[in-house]
């Protein structure tokens, strides 16, 4: 059998039409779900990353917030906002976008999402 081409974006499509009315399903019996994405300072690559997750979330009608913390946050401040968000029940998923600035224990951060809200499946 010879290689195969994905279209990537056909798939993607059909995740989406088969992800929206269970989404509406949640939201209808429960409460909508909530996405969290922590960015911090200016990188124009995870900048558009980000812009993309929100529109999908908007597409899909799921709620969600970007947290914006300028890039001299500390690791501490950062534990802080990542604790914050791991106690509110509206939000359901964090993501941490990476990389974060070098003076950051981007471990340390990763490791404090909770592993029910860890989107990208970080935490050990």
């Amino acid at each position: 059998m010879g290689a195969r081409i994905l279209d990537g974006r056909r798939v993607r499509d059909e995740i989406l039409a088969e992800l929206k009315p269970r989404i509406a399903v949640l939201a209808a019996e429960h409460r909508v779900p909530g996405l969290a994405v922590v960015l911090v300072g200016h990188n124009p690559a995870s900048e558009i990353y980000v812009r993309n997750k929100v529109k999908a979330c908007e597409e899909l009608g799921i709620y969600s917030e970007q947290v914006t913390p300028d890039e001299g946050v500390t690791t501490g401040e950062l534990l802080g906002i990542v604790e914050g968000l791991n106690q509110r029940p509206e939000i359901d998923g964090i993501l941490i976008q990476t990389p974060l600035p070098k003076h950051i224990d981007s471990r340390a951060v990763l490791n404090s999402v909770r592993p029910d809200k860890d989107v990208d499946g970080f935490h050990p």
